[in-house]
């Protein structure tokens, strides 16, 4: 079959040439919603007057069987179509013969491809936001059970005060919320419907825009022909989210790393989430965050790898933006995979109480709260840092702990010490000594908790809003 734009040239595409240009090879994974554009751009037509009813009845009929073939995976694509658009009219053609010519009436490839996008993105940020929310229950649910569990709090990955591990946790529930909430927030640019833009300066067919963007779901339509054919921002703004969401989980990643490595001995993951060596047979290797750990550095690269392409372009569209469909669809598979196997990973880790309370106990993270009762003596803080720094250096050098140290051992540094010091350097009372809001005191965090709970199920309410919208 000739092109369906060859009737201008007079030699056939090189095949190299035709092999190189051709983007059937992945943006195939836009065939059901190039279809579903199809559907409301013929609808329109109708409705306009532009094509008889009857030509629109047998298109939409044809479409509906491409989209069945589609779903089956009993379209053979090929790279002589060039891309989704060309393969998904030719198997029109091939359904209802030469009136399916008649669908690409009043649009181009420019507008139908940013319309596939957009609708693509539309219906992936609807299940991240989704999956997130898995996420952030699995945390959760680990904080409820952990809301007793004391663990060191560290800075410069050296022990600093103890916390609650509930309140660890929940700073990723607090990371991930914002991540919801930018994907959210970007969806109002998503959901802008392109298509009537034609090439890049609209058509001189009497369509009607809103009723396409009516039917397909569409909140808006984008005001200016030439920036809706070459608007990639939706697809940055959606990469850079990605890029952080993945930033994240690869923080959250190296901790599971270290929490279950034999040093640390604070969590252990779920077998089904790990691996074991070919060699060592004793290794439990957490292959899942590592490899999460491993592939963030691939979403930084389609965001970096997009934005050099947009960096020059002139409006409107160029080939060049061919290449913003492969990194999207990376991204989009990645963060798929690491979301999907992050939530039930979190809700199998087993932890380690015991051995987290044995780690407070043999260190100096209590510290800080001996100046503060000095400080509450009328001591100035100054004075008071110096002098638990040379206590905790006594510490050291006598092979003891705060805790393990006699009244009269702690008069020799200051004589504003008294038999309250014991119960001021118990771990319990230094962590609900923080009874702060957002601290780490148990009151604190299981509010903190109602109150994730409560954000999380005010949020699932636009996830099942929306889904509706992304079918």
């Amino acid at each position: 079959m000739s092109k369906l734009w060859g009737g201008r040239f007079t030699k056939g595409t090189n095949k190299l040439v035709e092999e190189y240009t051709a983007s059937i090879g992945f943006d195939k994974a836009l065939a059901e919603e190039d279809v579903q554009g199809s559907l409301a751009h013929v609808t329109m037509l109708g409705k306009c007057g532009i094509l008889p009813q009857e030509d629109v009845e047998t298109i939409k009929a044809g479409l509906n069987k491409v989209l069945e073939k589609v779903r089956a995976g009993e379209i053979e694509f090929s790279v002589a179509d060039e891309d989704i658009h060309m393969n998904i009219e030719k198997n029109l053609i091939e359904e209802v013969g030469p009136v399916g010519g008649k669908l690409h009436t009043g649009r181009s490839r420019n507008d139908q491809v940013a319309t596939d996008m957009h609708l693509y993105l539309r219906n992936r940020v609807v299940e991240f936001v989704g999956l997130l929310h898995e996420l952030q229950e699995a945390l959760i649910e680990q904080a409820k059970d952990n809301v007793d569990t004391i663990v060191p709090g560290y800075t410069h990955l050296q022990r600093a005060q103890p916390i609650l591990f509930a309140h660890h946790l929940l700073a990723y529930v607090s990371m991930f919320r914002r991540d919801a909430e930018r994907l959210t927030d970007s969806y109002k640019r998503i959901n802008v419907l392109p298509l009537g833009a034609g090439a890049l300066a609209g058509t001189t067919f009497p369509i009607d825009r809103h009723f396409v963007a009516e039917q397909l779901g569409f909140d808006s339509v984008y005001e200016n022909s030439l920036d809706a054919v070459s608007d990639r921002d939706f697809i940055v703004e959606f990469l850079a989210n990605a890029a952080l969401i993945m930033t994240h989980l690869s923080r959250l990643s190296e901790e599971l790393v270290l929490w279950s490595s034999t040093e640390f001995s604070f969590v252990e993951l779920d077998d089904a989430f790990c691996t074991g060596s070919s060699i060592m047979p004793q290794k439990k290797n957490p292959d899942v965050p590592e490899l999460v750990r491993g592939k963030t550095g691939r979403v930084y690269g389609n965001l970096i790898g997009l934005l050099t392409v947009l960096k020059s372009l002139p409006l409107a569209y160029n080939k060049d933006m061919q290449e913003d469909k492969e990194g999207m669809f990376d991204t989009v598979a990645t963060l798929t995979g690491a979301l999907q196997l992050f939530a039930p990973m979190i809700s199998t880790m087993k932890v380690n109480k015991g051995r987290m309370r044995e780690a407070v106990n043999t260190d100096f993270s209590n510290a800080t709260d001996i100046a503060d009762f000095l400080v509450g003596k009328g001591l100035p803080f100054r004075q008071a840092h110096e002098v638990i720094g040379k206590t905790v250096l006594y510490c050291i050098n006598e092979g003891k702990f705060l805790l393990d140290l006699t009244l009269d051992e702690f008069k020799q540094f200051s004589p504003l010490f008294d038999d309250q010091i014991y119960a001021v350097l118990q771990p319990e009372a230094v962590v609900n000594a923080r009874n702060v809001y957002g601290g780490t005191a148990t009151v604190q965090v299981k509010a903190a908790i109602e109150r994730a709970e409560a954000s999380l199920l005010e949020a699932g309410k636009w996830v099942t809003q929306h889904a509706g919208t992304a079918e």
